[in-house]
Parts: structure tokens; C-alpha cells; sequence
């Protein structure tokens, strides 16, 4: 093997060849005699020391082989532009210059783009050499055009080589992080003020020179401009007169920059890009005082004179100052500030989420948005911390008290980080992005480029990746903590790290957190964290997560009040504490459930150890019949006393309640969604709580455990005939699996006397059973009422609570109603004897499924007491659009065009027979009996009606069929049911119930 083979391996301990994955056989074309003729292949050196120096720079480089190739190319290119023999003045440029050196490799190796540019225009490189006096070339951001020449694209040249000396000053630690944002911040003032003359030139002849102000916004208002970023401005004219000049001035700058530099974006005016470009003074006071909404005046607080008349910018500025400071005393201020919260993570692809160093968790949104809070809050009273840039905000909030040193150290060092990883991403390929590259190659770029290298047992790589999650892990746990955190070092009675929150700062702060009594709320929080105790210690550190789940309910208040009741319960308990602290997300679940549902906060009043489910996947998820029916014939079984038996089965059947109702809760949550396993070991997600069918059914199997435990506690309390067979059939909502949280047990009580025993005995009897199962079930205890009830008999309440199968039989034949034939439709048998249940079940089939199906005045007779109960039934007052049961187009409604489809064609058609609406609804539209189009809408308005009556009783903790049109409780339902705005569920949910009304009107009719 021939010695000049070699050369790429000795060229690779430069660094060169990682890229290309060739060993540095490409680095050796570009650097031997037929390229930049540095390197001598036959001695496997550098040509001469010069070159050496040369070759030691480039390995430097973020990218070695980037900062070859684009070298090779700006030589290529003055070889070109000049004879082709000549030596290259770059290159001797570069051997007699090293502050030039240092620079242009650093910008060769880390931008692409910057390297592109070189290469169109050679001789630019002449902007990063030394000065005569020693000195780097200033890169303050400041534009030196030439003379003559379009001047768009003399700007376009100048704001480049403006851009080039930024660059080269940050990538060789010239310049610092606020050095570099303030210079591009400058460079944008400087270019916004070029294009502004550039488009007054352009006016026609004799037209007088407007009062036109261009106000900077944004990261260019705060001076913390990155290097792709669209500029946020707001154009401000004098007078009316000024309007049409300002207009054309405005429109020309816009189209002037985007050709130059970047994106200018007004659309953080007054009406966003609805509303007029250009507005006077007076215009833009009226619509802030007015109309502007929270959002807008928290931009307002990175407003800054940026070009134009700098007089007028800061006019504008000093007459809104007093509204931006009074924007968090707005009534509307709470919800919008939970609005912006919201969308702090927000249209980002889910594959992109962890990578994305802006909005995604523990990115750079969650500092400023903290921040920008804060200074809306506390800025009223103290004009210290009225900054506009992000760094020095927060420096003024640490040193006003209102954040702790040591967290607010922590988030300078994170936002420090997380923007210089984005000023390298985008100085790359000067685009606009966010995003860490998951591509190997990318990565090892990405990090050289901020600095990082190889050490023992670590690539740079995996040291980047570190650092990164460290900071981002940090940020996300601080972000709650710097709203929350000051607030319990308020109240706590313990030396704070340098902390000062006064008490009224205390109450503003919760305030626009949105709770209504703040005076309330502190006075929890230092009954929780006062005094310097073990348990007030966990407290303090889990209140600030804890807090912001409550502020982002519609009712802060209570969940704080829920969660200092549990905890005063459940504080000295040894594992509390502990599970919440050490347990996942189990605090944030709880605080969840506390703060969305007053019936979940109720049961864990009742029974606090139950959120020991919060903290097991697996036990968020309902259990299955079986399972519950063992579990709870078991529990009465340990108990001669049919009180206590009955007792220990409520018990259960509260703390599956509290399962089920916090599965419920939390399947919408995100992140906080159990993801309970399947029964068969296989690693996938069982099916949650989301379908509101699982959640009727997994209430009607816990009502089933509950009555086959307490039957059996009655029936061995109550002496029988010996054979006497007894049965409980389910009715209604428990028949078709369609319980809701508060649903009574609508039954029936039937029974089969025993050979030889005499028919008034065996009633006597059977009749103590049924009563002993209401009275143990009735018992006042500290667990839900189950009520049992009857009303569904034959005769109703005239009529006796138990009869013989035989009786009801008799009575069917001979005296049966068609409304009774219609709620036999959802009858099932329940717990006792089975075999009497099936008969039950075989004796009432030609009764509830007519063989011929329905008469004429059978029809009419069902739609006349429709009506009748729709008018009678409905509650005085009630809004017939938002009753989710008797409304238009609700759970009424679709029940009784299914159950008339049943009546007239399940004789006929078997696969009609089943208690649960949506699958007879289903089975009628496989049969060709429903409109496909008509059985979507019904099954959209039925399982939204029933969703938002399942959603009421958990806000509420009691009853309730009516959806308000505003309010808490309005809110909550719609967080519940994982939306975001009232107004646009409400408008859903009356669109679906016209919907589904129309479609039961035309099956009713059919």
C-alpha cells in the first residue's frame, strides 16, 4: 500500500470525515495541489506552518468538513473573479491575519447560509478583519452601506455584513448572549429605519413627510432578537391627515424587509391583520381602552420606539403605560390569563414535543409567559419591574423579592441555554426554527457548535443532551414554582430566600390566578404550610404544582379548600404526604379531581385513603363484573349483622365510585390519563372512561354487586319458606347499562313460591325480603345513598312491591299498557335466582316484542304521552335546548324513537332485543329501519346529553339535568370533557341537539 493512500486517515485527526463518513478522503481533494494546496499528500503534512495554522482552525470549526467546502468555494469563486495562477488574498489573508481566521472558520463552520453568502460575494470575508488598532471588527449591529447602487439592495448587502460581524463575535465568545440579542435587536432598528427612509423616497414628488412611528414588539421591543425571527411592530400615525402616507410608507417598509432581511409582522395591532395597518394615536387609546383584551396588553410590555418618529412611538408608549398596568384589575383578566396558559403548548406536531426548545415543555414560552405575569401583576405597584426584555425583568423580580434568588438563577441559566441552542439551529441555515434535529449527524453539529466536546465514557453529544434536559426539567418545575412559591414563603413563617411578598402582593397575585377569595386562600395556605415542620416542609414543595392545577379549574377556591380538608384528615398519616411527594403524577391527579368535582371531593372526604387509586394505573380502571360481585358477596359474608354486612357493601361500593369517578375525570387529562393494562398481560392501553357507554356500564355493574351482596344479607335476616326462589330485575337506566353517578335502582321484585307453600305465605314472606333490602340499603351512613326503586310495577305505587311470576304474567296478559310493554324494553335480571330471572326475562319477550308489532293507536298512543310528558315533566323554567333528558334532542328523545322502533319491528327482527340504546339504535340502522345519516345524529345527541348529565353530577356533587348557558358551573363541564371555551361547546352542543331532535321527529313519524 503506497504511502499518499494514508492521508485521509492522518486528515481525519483534524476532524475531517466525520460528516462525509469518507475518512477524510473528500477534506484531501479540496486541501492538496488541485485545491486550496495546503496539504501535501506525498508527506502527509501541512504544506508550510502557515497552512498548519490554517488546518488547526478548521478543526475547530462546529464543522469541519462545512468550513472546507465553503473555504474551497469563496477561493473557487475569487479564482475565478480574478486569474486563476494568482494566489488567493483570502487565504493569505487568512495566513497573516488570526483574529480574521479565528472568525471567518468559526462562520464557515456553523453556518451554511453565512458560508453561501461568501461565496456570492467574495470579498465580504474583508468585514471580519482586524482592525489596524488590534481590535475585532465592531459588531454592534450598526448598518454601513455603500454609496450608489439600488439602495434595496444596498441595504440588502449592508444588513448582511451586519449580520456576518454579529455572527463571527458570537461564535468566538466576543460577544455574550445579551450582547448578541441587543446588536440583533439594534441590526433590526437600524433596517426597519433604512427601509423606512428607502419608502418615504418613494412617495410621489411633493408629498409631505407623515408622523409615522414604528413601535418594535416582541423579541425585538425586549432587545433580545434572535437571528430568524419575524419582527413584531405596530405602525402609529399623529393625525388623520398622516393616514394615507403612513399607509403606503407602512406597506412599502414591510415589503422592503421581507426582501431584505425578515418578515415584518403587524399583526399585533389593534383587531390583529383585520384591522386597519396604520392608526393614529387617538384611534389605538380608544380600542385599549376599550376593547383590547389581556393578551394585548401583555404584549404591550415589549413595547418600544424602534424607528420613524421615536417621539411619537414613545408618546404612545407613556399613554398606554397606564393600561397596561391596570390589565390584571380587568374582570376578564383571570380566564384570559388561563387562556394564554393554555396555549403555551400548542399546535406543535406531537413527534416534535420533546424537541421543541420555544413552546415545548420546559422551553422558552414558559419563562417569558411566567415572567410577563408576573411584571402584569406586581408591575402596578412597582415600577422596578417594568423592563421589556425577559433577563432583565427578571432580574428586577429577584431583586424586588417577588422570586427567590436561587430559582431565579436557575432560570437565567435555562433561558440562557435554550436561547443559545436556538441562535445556533438557526444560524445554521438562517431559517426560522425551533426544533432540536433527532438525525445523528445534525446532533453532533448542534452540539461542537455550542461548545461542547467528547470527554471519558461521554460523547458531546450525550453531554448536550444532558445539559438539556437538566435545564428543561429545571424550567418545568419552576415554572409553577415562580408563581406559586413566594405565595407560600408569604404565609409560611419561615426565613425565605431573600423573599419579600407582602401580603396585598400576595392577594394580587392570586387574584389573576383567578381565585375570588384571596384573603380565603392565604389563610389555607399557611394553615398548610406555617411553621417549620416536616409536614409544612412537603407542603411548601407541593403546593406549587398543587396550585396550578387549581387556577386552571373554573373554581380555585374549592379545589384549595378540598385539598386542605383531605389534608387535614390525612396529614399526620405516614404515607400521605409521601405518596403525593414520591408518587408520579399522583399530587397533580388529585389536584385535578378536587378541583373539577365536588361529588369525587365529597367521597374523599368521606373516605381520603381511596387516593391511594391516584397512584396505581391499573386501579384507575373500572373492575369487572365478576370481579366486583365476588368482592362484595365476600365483604357481606364476613358479617352475621345484615346492618354491618350491609355496611362493609356500601363501603365498597363507595370506593368504587371514587374509581370510577376519578378514571372519569382524568381520561381527558393529558398526560394525567391513566393507561391501565389489560387483563391479559398484553402491553397495551385497556379501554378508559372516554366512551360515556363504559362509564353507564361500569356504574350498573357496581349497583349489581351492591344489590346481590345486600339480597343476600336480607334473604339470610329474613326467614323463607324452604325453596323459595326470589329475584331482583333491573329496570330503566340500570337495565340498559346507562347509570349515571346519582341514579336511583329502578327494579322489579319478583318471586316463585315453593311447592306446597301457600301463596299468601310466600308473599308474606318475599314481601319482607324486598323490604328488608330497601331498609339496609336506606341506612343513614357516611357512603351514598343506592335508593331502590319500584315505581315501575304493575299499578306502580298502588300495586304491590312483590309479585309471583305467575302474577305478573296474569297481569301482563290480561292488563298490560303499552308504556308498560315500552319500560319492560330495559328489564334484565339483576342478582338472586337466576333461573327465575331468565323465566322472568322469557315471560315478558312477547310482551315487550310483539310478534305483529305495534297497532296504529298503539303508535299514536306512545307519541301522545311523548308529548305529554315532555310538557309535563320538563321543570318550570327549564331551557328545553340545554336539558340534556328532556330537552330537544336529548337522552328523552332518542330513548323513545329507539324503544318505538323496538316495540313495532324487534318481534320480527331478534337482533332488535337488547336494553342498551346505542346498540339497538346500531342494530335498527343495520336492518335498514333508521337512516344511516338519521342514527349518527340520535347517537351524537344521546351520548353528548348523557356525557354532559354524567359531567354535571361530578362538578356539582348532586343532581342535575340542566346545562347552564354561562357560569363556573359551565366551565367546568366543559374542562371536564377535555374542551377549552364555553361559548363554542355551548354552540356545539345546541347544533347536535337540533340535529338529533330532527332525526327522532322523522323516525317517531316514520
Amino acid at each position: 500500500m503506497s504511502r499518499p493512500t494514508r492521508a485521509p486517515g492522518r486528515l481525519a485527526r483534524y476532524g475531517f470525515g466525520t460528516a462525509e463518513g469518507d475518512g477524510g478522503a473528500r477534506a484531501a481533494d479540496l486541501l492538496g495541489p488541485d485545491g486550496l494546496r495546503l496539504w501535501r499528500p506525498e508527506e502527509q503534512e501541512p504544506a508550510d506552518e502557515p497552512a498548519g495554522e490554517l488546518l488547526a482552525a478548521l478543526s475547530r470549526a462546529a464543522d469541519p468538513d462545512l468550513a472546507l467546502r465553503q473555504l474551497h468555494r469563496i477561493v473557487e469563486a475569487e479564482r475565478r473573479t480574478t486569474d486563476g495562477g494568482a494566489a488567493s488574498p483570502l487565504l493569505a489573508d487568512l495566513h497573516a491575519d488570526p483574529g480574521l481566521r479565528r472568525r471567518l472558520i468559526a462562520v464557515l463552520g456553523a453556518s451554511a447560509a453565512l458560508g453561501d453568502h461568501l461565496v456570492a460575494h467574495p470579498d465580504h470575508y474583508r468585514a471580519l478583519r482586524t482592525a489596524p488598532d488590534g481590535l475585532a471588527p465592531i459588531a454592534e449591529g450598526r448598518l454601513e452601506p455603500a454609496a450608489g447602487g439600488n439602495p434595496v439592495a444596498v441595504l440588502r448587502t449592508a444588513y448582511r455584513l451586519a449580520l456576518l460581524r454579529i455572527a463571527a463575535a458570537d461564535l468566538t465568545g466576543g460577544r455574550g448572549l445579551e450582547q448578541t440579542m441587543a446588536a440583533l435587536s439594534a441590526l433590526a432598528d437600524a433596517t426597519l429605519s433604512a427601509a423606512y427612509e428607502i419608502a418615504f423616497a418613494e412617495l410621489a414628488e411633493g408629498t409631505e413627510r407623515p408622523r409615522l412611528a414604528v413601535v418594535a414588539m416582541g423579541k425585538c421591543g425586549g432587545g433580545e432578537l434572535n437571528y430568524v425571527s419575524d419582527v413584531d411592530v405596530i405602525f402609529v400615525a399623529a393625525e388623520d391627515a398622516d393616514l394615507s402616507a403612513a399607509t403606503l410608507v407602512a406597506t412599502r417598509l414591510i415589503y422592503i424587509c421581507g426582501l431584505v432581511a425578515w418578515p415584518v409582522d403587524a399583526a399585533l395591532r389593534p383587531e390583529g391583520s383585520r384591522g386597519p395597518l396604520v392608526r393614529t394615536l387617538a384611534s389605538h387609546l380608544a380600542y385599549y381602552r376599550r376593547w383590547a383584551r389581556t393578551w394585548e396588553f401583555q404584549a404591550l410590555l415589549k413595547a418600544r420606539p424602534a424607528a420613524g418618529d421615536l417621539p411619537l412611538a414613545q408618546e404612545w408608549i407613556d399613554q398606554l403605560a397606564p393600561l397596561v398596568w391596570r390589565a390584571a384589575e380587568r374582570p376578564e383578566a383571570v380566564e384570559d390569563v388561563r387562556a394564554m396558559r393554555r396555549r403555551i403548548i400548542d399546535h406543535i406536531p406531537p413527534k416534535e414535543l420533546e424537541r421543541e426548545i420555544k413552546r415545548g415543555p420546559g422551553g422558552l414560552r414558559d419563562i417569558e409567559f411566567a415572567v410577563q405575569l408576573l411584571q402584569l401583576v406586581h408591575g402596578r405597584g412597582d415600577e422596578t419591574l417594568r423592563p421589556p426584555g425577559t433577563i432583565p425583568a427578571l432580574r428586577a423580580l429577584v431583586a424586588g423579592g417577588y422570586v427567590g434568588r436561587a430559582d431565579g438563577e436557575a432560570l437565567l441559566r435555562g433561558y440562557r441555554f435554550l436561547r443559545s441552542v436556538e441562535h445556533r439551529l438557526q444560524l445554521q441555515g438562517l431559517r426560522r426554527t425551533h426544533t432540536v434535529p433527532a438525525e445523528p449527524g445534525a446532533l453532533r453539529w448542534l452540539a461542537a457548535a455550542l461548545g461542547f466536546t467528547a470527554a471519558p465514557g461521554r460523547s458531546a453529544v450525550e453531554s448536550f443532551r444532558a445539559e438539556w434536559v437538566t435545564h428543561a426539567t429545571e424550567v418545568r418545575r419552576l415554572h409553577a414554582k415562580l408563581l406559586y412559591r413566594p405565595l407560600l414563603e408569604s404565609v409560611a413563617r419561615v426565613p425565605a430566600d431573600g423573599l419579600r411578598l407582602t401580603p396585598e402582593a400576595a392577594r394580587n397575585r392570586l387574584e389573576i390566578l383567578g381565585f375570588a377569595d384571596p384573603a380565603g386562600a392565604l389563610r389555607h395556605l399557611q394553615a398548610l404550610t406555617g411553621g417549620v415542620s416536616r409536614t409544612a416542609a412537603i407542603q411548601r414543595t407541593l403546593l406549587p404544582v398543587l396550585l396550578s392545577e387549581f387556577a386552571d379549574a373554573p373554581e380555585p377556591d374549592r379545589g384549595l379548600l378540598n385539598y386542605r380538608k383531605v389534608s387535614d384528615k390525612l396529614g399526620s398519616t405516614p404515607w400521605y404526604l409521601r405518596l403525593l411527594r414520591d408518587g408520579g403524577p399522583v399530587a397533580r391527579r388529585l389536584a385535578r379531581v378536587l378541583a373539577l368535582s365536588r361529588y369525587v371531593a365529597d367521597l374523599l372526604a368521606r373516605d381520603p385513603e381511596a387516593l391511594r387509586l391516584l397512584a396505581e394505573e391499573n386501579e384507575l380502571g373500572p373492575r369487572s363484573r365478576e370481579v366486583l360481585r365476588e368482592g362484595f358477596l365476600a365483604a357481606a359474608a364476613r358479617h352475621a349483622d345484615p346492618v354491618e354486612a350491609t355496611r362493609a357493601v356500601r363501603a365498597l361500593r363507595r370506593r368504587e365510585l371514587v374509581r370510577v369517578a376519578c378514571a372519569d375525570v382524568l381520561c381527558r387529562a393529558g398526560a394525567l390519563a391513566p393507561t391501565p393494562t389489560r387483563p391479559d398481560g398484553a402491553n397495551r392501553p385497556a379501554p378508559g372512561l372516554a366512551d360515556i357507554t363504559q362509564v353507564g356500564t361500569a356504574l350498573a355493574d357496581v349497583t349489581d354487586a351492591t344489590l346481590a351482596a345486600a339480597l343476600r344479607a336480607a334473604q339470610a335476616s329474613q326467614p323463607a319458606p324452604e325453596g323459595l326462589r326470589f329475584a331482583v330485575i333491573g329496570m330503566g337506566r340500570l337495565g340498559g347499562y346507562e347509570s349515571n353517578y346519582l341514579s336511583d335502582a329502578d327494579v322489579l321484585f319478583v318471586y316463585d313460591p315453593p311447592a306446597g307453600t301457600s301463596e299468601s305465605a310466600a308473599s308474606a314472606a318475599a314481601h319482607a325480603i324486598a323490604e328488608e333490602l330497601r331498609r339496609l340499603l336506606g341506612v343513614p351512613a357516611p357512603d351514598p345513598p343506592l335508593g331502590v326503586d319500584a315505581d315501575l310495577r304493575p299499578e306502580g305505587r298502588q300495586g304491590p312491591l312483590v309479585r309471583s311470576l305467575a302474577a305478573y304474567a296474569a297481569y301482563y296478559a290480561r292488563w298490560s299498557r303499552v308504556w308498560e310493554a315500552q319500560a319492560l324494553l330495559r328489564a334484565r335480571f339483576v342478582c338472586g335466582d337466576a333461573e327465575l330471572g331468565a323465566e322472568f326475562e322469557a315471560m315478558i319477550d312477547p310482551v315487550r316484542y310483539p310478534a305483529e308489532g305495534l297497532t296504529r293507536e298503539q303508535v299514536v298512543e306512545i307519541r301522545r304521552i311523548k308529548a305529554r310528558v315532555e310538557t309535563e315533566r320538563l321543570p318550570r323554567g327549564a331551557d328545553p335546548a340545554t336539558h340534556t333528558k328532556l330537552g330537544r334532542g336529548g337522552l328523552a328523545d332518542v330513548e323513545w324513537a329507539v324503544q318505538l322502533v323496538q316495540l313495532r319491528h324487534a318481534g320480527a327482527n331478534p337482533a332488535l332485543r337488547g336494553t342498551r340504546t346505542l346498540d339497538a339504535l346500531a342494530a335498527a340502522e343495520r336492518a335498514g329501519l333508521v337512516d344511516p345519516a338519521d342514527a349518527a345524529e340520535m347517537a351524537a345527541g344521546w351520548s353528548l346529553a348523557a356525557q354532559v348529565r354524567n359531567a354535571l353530577m361530578l362538578v356539582r356533587g348532586r343532581a342535575g339535568d340542566q346545562l347552564p348557558r354561562h357560569g363556573v358551573e359551565l366551565a367546568g363541564v366543559v374542562r371536564l370533557l377535555g374542551r377549552d371555551d364555553p361559548g363554542e361547546f355551548l354552540d356545539e352542543y345546541l347544533r347536535v341537539g337540533r340535529r338529533s331532535r330532527a332525526a327522532t321527529e322523522r323516525v317517531l313519524n316514520a
